[in-house]
C-alpha cells in the first residue's frame, strides 16, 4: 500500500480509502465488517464516513452506516492507527428529517451533527471533519452555470470556519476537509484560515473520474501550491466506468437499478464516452473498473482515492487496482478519448 501526506499534518494516509456510504442500505453490518477486515489487512488506514448515510439518504436509516463503523470500531484495538473522517450536512430540502429541516452549517448545528457522529461512532474525536456540502448556492452535485445569489450564501464561511477551529481546540476533531467545494471556496477557506490564525483545510473530498475530470480546471493547482489535496469519490462514475450497464442492462442490485435518482453518468455522452473506455480497456487487456480506478490513483495531485463496493468480488477488484501499470499508450488513448468530448458528466 502506498500512502500519502494529508495535507500539512503529520498524517500518512493510505492511497486508496475505504468509502462506505452502502452500509445499512445496499450492505448488511456482517459485510460492512468483512470489508473493514479485508481492507485494514491490505493497509487501508483511511475510512470516509458521513452523518448522511446510507444513500440513498433516508430518514429511517439515517446514520446507520456510522453506527455499523462504531460497533466495528469498539470490538478492535488500534483506533489510533485509523484516520476517520466524517462530514456535516448543509441546509437541502431534501434532507426535511434532519434536525428539523434547518441543518446549517453553524454553531447549534456542526456540534449536534458532530456530538451525533461521535456517539454513533463510539469514539471522542474524528480525525478529518468536512462540510459535506457548501451552505451557499453555487456548483455542486453536478449543477452547471452559476448564477449569483448572495441572499442565499446563508451561514459565513468564517463563521463556519470559527466553529470547526473551536472544535479543533476542544479536541474533537483533528483536521478539517472540504467536499463538494468550488476554486472559490477553497480559496476563502484558505484565505481566511490565515486571516484568523485558524486551522488550515487540508484536502477536498470531490468527484472525479474518466467521466468527470472538472476537478483539473481551477482546482487542482491548490493541491500543489496550497497542499490541499484531493479526496476523490466516485472514481468509477457510481459503477457506471466498470462497463455493467452498458446495453441497457439492469444488474440485480446495483446502484442505479435501485435508485433512479443516480442518474448523473448516464446520460447520452456518457455513456458513449463509457464505452469507448471499456472497449480500451478490454483491448489493452485490462479489467475496465480497474483500468478507471489505477488512472485516478496515478494522478499527482491526489491525496486518496475513495473506493466502495458492495461485495467481496468488486473490493478484491478494487484494492488489486494498486497492482495495474497503465502504460503510455493506454494513458494516451484515454487522453484522446477525453479531448473528443472532455467531462460529459461534470
Amino acid at each position: 500500500m502506498e500512502y500519502r501526506r494529508l495535507g500539512r499534518t503529520d498524517i500518512n494516509v493510505s492511497l486508496l480509502c475505504l468509502g462506505t456510504m452502502t452500509w445499512g442500505e445496499q450492505n448488511t453490518e456482517a459485510e460492512a465488517v468483512e470489508q473493514l477486515d479485508y481492507a485494514i489487512d491490505q493497509g487501508i488506514n483511511f475510512i470516509d464516513t458521513a452523518e448522511l448515510y446510507p444513500v440513498a439518504p433516508m430518514e429511517e436509516t439515517q446514520g446507520r452506516t456510522e453506527t455499523y463503523l462504531g460497533h466495528w470500531l469498539n470490538k478492535r484495538k488500534g483506533r489510533d492507527k485509523l484516520i476517520i473522517s466524517s462530514k456535516v450536512c448543509a441546509t437541502a430540502d431534501w434532507i426535511p428529517y434532519l434536525r428539523n429541516g434547518n441543518a446549517r452549517l453553524d454553531k447549534q448545528n456542526i456540534e449536534a451533527a458532530l456530538n451525533g457522529s461521535l456517539k454513533r461512532l463510539q469514539t471522542d474525536y474524528i480525525d478529518l471533519y468536512q462540510p459535506h456540502w457548501p451552505e451557499r448556492d453555487t456548483n455542486f452535485f453536478g449543477k452547471l452555470g452559476y448564477y449569483h445569489a448572495p441572499e442565499k450564501d446563508g451561514v459565513p464561511i468564517e463563521e463556519t470556519l470559527g466553529v470547526l477551529n473551536d472544535l479543533v481546540q476542544s479536541g474533537k476533531i483533528r483536521h478539517i476537509g472540504l467536499s463538494n467545494e468550488t476554486a472559490w471556496g477553497i480559496s476563502e477557506y484558505c484565505r481566511l484560515s490565515e486571516q484568523n490564525h485558524f486551522p488550515r483545510i487540508v484536502s477536498i473530498q470531490n468527484p472525479y473520474n474518466l467521466l468527470n475530470r472538472s476537478y483539473e480546471i481551477g482546482m487542482s493547482e491548490f493541491a500543489h501550491r496550497e497542499n490541499v489535496g484531493l479526496l476523490a469519490y466516485s472514481p468509477m462514475a457510481f459503477g457506471v466506468l466498470s462497463g455493467k450497464y452498458l446495453n441497457d442492462a439492469k444488474p440485480e442490485g446495483a446502484r442505479i437499478t435501485l435508485f433512479e435518482r443516480f442518474s448523473r453518468y448516464t446520460n447520452e455522452m456518457g455513456i458513449a464516452c463509457t464505452e469507448a473506455y471499456v472497449n480500451l480497456a478490454k483491448a489493452s487487456g485490462l479489467d475496465p473498473a480497474q483500468m478507471a480506478l489505477a488512472f485516478v490513483n496515478t494522478r499527482p495531485f491526489l491525496t486518496s482515492n475513495i473506493i466502495g463496493a458492495t461485495n467481496m468480488t468488486q473490493l478484491r477488484s478494487n484494492i488489486a487496482s494498486l497492482d495495474i501499470n497503465l502504460s503510455k499508450d493506454v494513458l494516451r488513448e484515454i487522453e484522446n478519448i477525453h479531448h473528443q468530448q472532455a467531462n460529459p458528466c461534470p
